[in-house]
């Protein structure tokens, strides 16, 4: 876990966590057409992965594979944006989708400074 400025802890992969219940809460409120089920699904499998690389570059031997993991959990953070953006809400839930795109291009921009800073 690491300290922020205003020393509250901060842990990456919570977030991680946290981001992949909100998506799976989002997409169970979608309405059931063809497009939404089949565009759930990929979010939830591109959703779900950010974290789990994320915690898998955390247990990593060496640098090159924390690099190549942290590298795959900003790809499948920028995916769910993709995936995000395919599905149709009810009007209520767009401010939902809004938000959650916001949270994949900050995990975007988190991943892009560890990689900045790693190499």
């Amino acid at each position: 876990m690491v300290q922020t400025p205003n020393s509250k802890p901060y842990d990456l992969e919570d977030r991680c966590l946290k981001f992949a219940r909100r998506l799976n809460s989002y997409i169970l409120k979608l309405p059931k057409t063809i497009t939404n089920i089949e565009h759930g699904k990929q979010l939830v499998r591109s959703g779900s992965s950010v974290g789990a690389n994320y915690i898998e570059a955390n247990e990593s031997l060496s640098k090159k594979d924390f690099i190549l993991r942290v590298k795959i959990s900003k790809k499948e953070a920028k995916e769910s944006r993709y995936w995000l953006y395919l599905t149709e809400p009810l009007g209520s839930e767009s401010s939902e989708r809004d938000a959650l795109v916001q949270e994949t291009n900050e995990l975007m921009k988190i991943f892009g400074a560890i990689l900045g800073k790693t190499k």
